[in-house]
């Protein structure tokens, strides 16, 4: 049987009091502010809720509607966010806004708003404890906040603009003092406190950054304060980033999907996700790092490393192929196509295929033999990076050479 050597590592360490205070003097304070500023949070809205149910005399919350990732149609153009539909929408959207400002993902925004002593996630029954209560995972919080600047250049609707203002600032909160950002803020423990790249998370969130410091015109209501809080926000995410990047033999690579908070070493989190160089999210992560204009010459570096990583870990002699109501991918030496596993081998960068049995295997075949799919195991993304996206990002360097 195929099977590759489980890779461990600190598996979804929390952020505590005791991590904490063990940092060095020079990081303690801050990372202490953090966890108040994120208990802090997490009171008021679980106050919030409960003043809710007071007013209403009700015993217990409602569990919010669950629905799939909020995704807009691929149709939709700039006239359509003046519409009625978008306009409803947004009152929609609008009450799902935590008190803290993010939000939940996996409600069902076409159920209508928000009832009055309902939760804000439907990620845990009412009573339970919190979780995902608000979220950078699955597009949540960025989404939304792209959404609401859209509508509001569209319309000028005053509640899109505040509930904007107050999505940013809730970025800005769930900051991590060395430029990351969480899974889930107010932070809630597991490997939901990691510096998260998975599903793209943190490059959300910096592409809305960046987007905010580039002034596009859906973001002319912000003032100069604002912006230049963004602008520190999106300088020190882009040095954790560099920070985060993966050396193998003093060689630069890529990064995880997971970074340990205060460590920003790689992390696991399910069974699923060990800890090991991620194919999809680093290449969302180079997109990024080569949209920056003029980059400096550590961003160059890291982006010229991800991308002879990228190369190095092509895989091919694969069709993918539908068996017995699974995609599956096949040996099959004619095939043309080329893919990226979803892990690698922290160590080695060879692709690995970890199974919801905690088995990581050195096959997608052996894996998919003793387990159930339904995991973006193999992508051809990357291939678009390595092939348009590696062409103006040269064109761009020689450019900014040329001046």
């Amino acid at each position: 049987m195929a099977m590759a050597a489980i890779l461990t590592s600190a598996s979804g360490e929390p952020i505590t009091p005791d991590r904490v205070n063990k940092l060095p003097a020079t990081e303690r304070t801050a990372w202490q502010a953090y966890l108040a500023r994120s208990q802090t949070n997490a009171q008021a809205d679980l106050a919030a809720l409960r003043a809710e149910l007071l007013t209403f005399g009700m015993t217990n919350a409602l569990r919010a509607p669950s629905g799939g990732d909020f995704r807009l149609p691929a149709d939709v153009d700039d006239h359509w966010y003046a519409s009625t539909a978008a306009s409803n929408l947004a009152h929609t959207i609008l009450s799902y806004q935590t008190p803290s400002g993010g939000w939940s993902k996996h409600t069902a925004y076409a159920k209508g708003p928000r009832q009055p002593g309902m939760q804000w996630s439907s990620q845990h029954e009412p009573g339970q404890r919190p979780h995902y209560v608000a979220t950078f995972d699955n597009r949540a919080t960025t989404a939304e906040l792209d959404f609401l600047a859209d509508v509001w250049l569209a319309t000028k609707r005053e509640d899109c603009r505040a509930g904007f203002l107050k999505g940013l600032n809730f970025i800005l909160a769930a900051q991590f003092p060395n430029g990351g950002w969480p899974q889930v803020y107010p932070i809630e423990g597991g490997y939901h406190d990691d510096v998260t790249l998975n599903d793209d998370a943190m490059t959300h969130i910096l592409t809305l950054l960046q987007a905010v410091t580039h002034r596009e015109p859906r973001f002319a209501f912000l003032d100069e304060t604002v912006r230049r809080q963004a602008a520190t926000a999106l300088e020190a995410g882009i040095r954790c980033v560099l920070k985060m990047q993966v050396r193998q033999q003093d060689k630069l690579t890529v990064w995880c999907a997971q970074h340990d908070a205060l460590t920003l070493r790689p992390a696991a989190a399910r069974k699923m996700e060990p800890v090991a160089l991620s194919g999809m999210e680093s290449a969302g992560m180079l997109k990024f790092l080569m949209s920056i204009t003029n980059p400096a010459p550590d961003i160059v570096l890291a982006v010229e490393s991800g991308l002879a990583w990228l190369e190095s870990a092509k895989i091919t002699g694969l069709s993918r192929t539908r068996q017995e109501g699974r995609t599956i991918f096949i040996t099959d030496t004619n095939s043309t196509q080329v893919y990226w596993a979803r892990f690698y081998n922290l160590t080695n960068s060879q692709p690995v295929f970890p199974g919801r049995d905690g088995v990581v295997y050195d096959s997608f075949a052996a894996m998919a033999a003793r387990n159930p799919l339904g995991y973006d195991y193999l992508s051809t993304q990357p291939g678009s990076l390595l092939k348009n996206g590696q062409r103006q990002w040269r064109k761009m360097l020689a450019t900014q050479s040329a001046k």
